[in-house]
């Protein structure tokens, strides 16, 4: 009986494929090798999934050919595809390539390899003296590379402005060795850290500590939610708890929702295991190709035992995971866009589940989700509410910006109140931050006369002005246009100029304060690898005493001298048709007060808003997260809305109206024919944004109280299926964005 290897092959089926071993090759196809199969008239990469022991009677095609060496996929991987595969109704196959990032899957991926030059000796005899003299070109490299050591032969050849040739005729002689090395690519290379000891914790961190302590050492661990108020010292726990698990031999996942937070979060990791060798990796997409490969094979080989990244660090191929932490789990940047729509938080509880780790999840407003799971016992609960160092909360300001519009003034922009506030940290040389959440100059271009709005071609959505770009633009599809002089409906000029973005808000400060040191952070001027962290450093290093900026500024970042934030237009996010809404708001006013008054010195946060009296508003004021969460549990309870029942949200996209419609209802048809049980399907219904990059969208929506009754009845509609060419359907399990 042939040895037979389960393949799950690079093509969008849900299913795996038996082939046969051959003799020659049994050694290397290992669980999670990198393989090569015939598949109908092509041959295709897969991986191995499984050995099944059943006997095969009938002929299978053997395996061509094993690519690269080792396992790609631990088990622990596998076994969390399949889950993912089986809880967010995707394909085998897409679950399997999330696992494993593209820079690690194409055909070409692989260490780079330069050419390294080395002295091989330190003195030259007579003859060689004699004969370099009369080589000048020569001897200028010999003298180079004595004082200035080996190196690359490109960067030698520059550095010293000698040709390649010379250095080579050096090797001729046998004073230089030229040999071909690899040259990792290594996102740290321009990052010098200075070791960190262990902070003293309080009293509250040390029995956060013994909780988390408790679980690694536990059978079957229990998530622990952390909930510490900002700048309460939740990282310290972290640390402590990552020390312990590395003296245990173990390695370390710690997730973080932004890349903006990675360079710090990295920084303050490398700073503390420095000393003891430890290797740290990163993975974000602002890596570049060659330094995700290799930061991700330093992880395979067990290199790096800290692991820290955004999203897709979730499936960093560690062996001998010993605890996983969440940090900020509340954030919504958790959940992957495209299929399949895992949520990264949901993802590591379950990888600590399967792989009986410890799972510590952090925040100062946690996801209402998680508070309710420990508050129900599910989870254990951690508080750490004081602030270390013995400092204080801020003080926050409510400020009411409709009282100027009643006394006939044009529309507050900065409060007058929050520009003395910042003038005042100018003066004593202190930092602000202002936060807006909107970015661009302004939100819409609006004829005054005949109300017409310059609205985006593909898209239901108004176009925003940017005014360094003298462009209008979308912000979903990128769409962009010339801004016209006059009104293309009247022909009415000027255009007036609605709402406001950062732009506009960096430009008011700039008038305001011509002398101060502003910079601007947001998604529009953040381009380049590295934009993040040098904005960033230049902040901690006191070059910018105002930092103007959207969310990326606002959650996880520590800056002692930063006294004021102020935050534009707090109330913006309740606008939106979201049962979540209130929750958001909360969590961001929360999250961006809590970047002022973190050393010694005390802050301020100024909340410019026209509902003052909101509960979202109101609670975030009194940094009272346990009434707000009270509060709204008891409000979705009576909704029957998460996490109290479940949603799947079903969309379908597509340029013809009418055949989008078509499909979608057939769909609804077919779903209310499985009778799901316990679930109630509404829909469909248009998307309450109707149209994205000229696609109209349409959903279904399903509420349940059990998702995994639901979703393997579900899974056969989707599977494999032909859906008409220029129709897209997605399935979206625990939606967190119903736009």
């Amino acid at each position: 009986m042939a040895r037979i290897a389960r393949v799950v092959p690079e093509v969008s089926l849900d299913r795996a494929f038996d082939y046969e071993i051959p003799k020659a090759l049994t050694a290397q196809v290992t669980l999670g090798a990198k393989v090569r199969v015939p598949f109908r008239s092509r041959e295709l990469v897969g991986y191995v999934v499984d050995f099944p022991n059943e006997p095969f009677e009938g002929k299978l095609k053997p395996i061509t050919e094993v690519l690269g060496s080792g396992s790609f996929l631990p088990a622990s991987l596998i076994e969390l595809a399949q889950w993912i595969a089986q809880y967010y109704c995707a394909p085998l196959t897409v679950a399997l390539m999330s696992v494993l990032p593209k820079a690690v899957r194409k055909a070409d991926a692989a260490f780079k390899q330069r050419l390294w030059v080395e002295p091989l000796t330190a003195v030259l005899n007579e003859e060689v003296a004699v004969v370099l003299k009369k080589a000048k070109a020569q001897r200028a490299a010999w003298d180079y590379i004595q004082q200035n050591g080996p190196g690359w032969l490109a960067e030698l050849s520059q550095a010293s402005g000698l040709s390649a040739a010379t250095w080579k005729g050096l090797a001729e002689r046998n004073l230089v060795s030229i040999a071909s090395r690899t040259q990792d690519r290594d996102p740290f290379l321009h990052s010098p850290v200075v070791e960190s000891v262990a902070h003293e914790m309080n009293a509250e961190q040390i029995t956060a500590l013994a909780m988390v302590r408790e679980e690694i050492a536990a059978e079957k661990p229990r998530v622990v939610l952390l909930h510490g108020v900002t700048g309460s010292g939740k990282t310290e726990v972290y640390l402590q708890a990552i020390d312990h698990i590395l003296s245990l031999g173990k390695s370390a996942l710690v997730l973080v929702p932004e890349i903006a937070l990675t360079p710090q979060t990295v920084e303050r990791f490398r700073a503390r295991f420095i000393g003891r060798k430890v290797g740290v990796a990163v993975l974000h997409s602002h890596l570049s190709s060659g330094e995700r490969h290799d930061q991700w094979q330093h992880i395979r080989s067990g290199h790096a035992r800290i692991v820290i990244g955004a999203r897709s660090a979730v499936f960093a191929p560690l062996e001998n995971l010993g605890i996983i932490v969440v940090d900020e789990e509340h954030e919504h940047s958790y959940k992957q866009e495209e299929a399949p729509h895992y949520h990264a938080r949901d993802v590591a509880v379950m990888r600590g589940h399967l792989a009986r780790v410890a799972v510590v999840l952090g925040s100062a407003t946690p996801s209402l989700e998680s508070y309710h799971h420990a508050k129900e016992g599910k989870y254990r609960l951690a508080e750490v509410l004081a602030r270390v160092e013995e400092g204080q909360m801020p003080t926050t300001h409510i400020l009411d910006i409709r009282t100027a519009a009643k006394k006939g003034s044009p529309p507050v922009l900065v409060a007058p109140r929050l520009i003395e506030a910042i003038q005042l940290r100018l003066d004593r040389q202190e930092q602000s931050i202002i936060f807006l959440n909107r970015r661009g100059y302004s939100s819409s271009l609006q004829c005054p006369q005949c109300g017409h709005v310059e609205m985006c071609p593909n898209c239901s959505v108004a176009l925003t002005f940017h005014r360094q770009a003298a462009k209008l633009r979308c912000h979903l599809c990128d769409h962009s246009a010339s801004v016209p002089h006059a009104c293309p409906q009247c022909g009415f000029a000027p255009y007036k100029y609605t709402g406001s973005g950062t732009e506009k808000v960096e430009q008011a400060l700039v008038e305001a304060f011509p002398k101060a040191r502003i910079a601007r952070m947001d998604s529009d001027n953040m381009k380049g690898k590295d934009a993040y962290a040098k904005t960033l450093g230049e902040f901690a290093e006191g070059r910018i005493d105002l930092l103007v900026g959207t969310q990326m500024i606002a959650k996880g970042l520590h800056f002692p001298r930063v006294t004021c934030v102020g935050i534009i237009n707090a109330d913006l996010a309740l606008q939106i048709p979201d049962f979540r809404a209130s929750e958001r708001v909360f969590q961001l006013l929360m999250q961006v007060s809590g970047r002022s008054g973190r050393g010694q010195l005390p802050g301020e946060v100024f909340v410019q808003t026209r509902v003052p009296f909101h509960p979202a508003i109101q609670f975030a004021r009194h940094h009272d997260y346990t009434g707000f969460a009270e509060q709204e549990l008891e409000f979705r309870q009576s909704l029957h809305y998460p996490p109290y029942e479940r949603f799947i949200l079903v969309t379908a996209r597509g340029r013809n109206e009418e055949k989008t419609i078509f499909v979608i209802e057939q769909l609804a048809r077919e779903m209310e024919r499985l009778k799901l049980p316990d679930t109630e399907i509404t829909g469909p219904s248009p998307a309450p944004i109707a149209r994205i990059e000229d696609r109209y969208r349409f959903q279904i929506f399903l509420r349940t109280r059990r998702i995994t009754a639901v979703t393997p009845r579900l899974r056969p509609l989707f599977m494999d299926r032909a859906w008409p060419d220029d129709i897209r359907i997605t399935l979206d399990v625990d939606p967190v964005d119903l736009l």
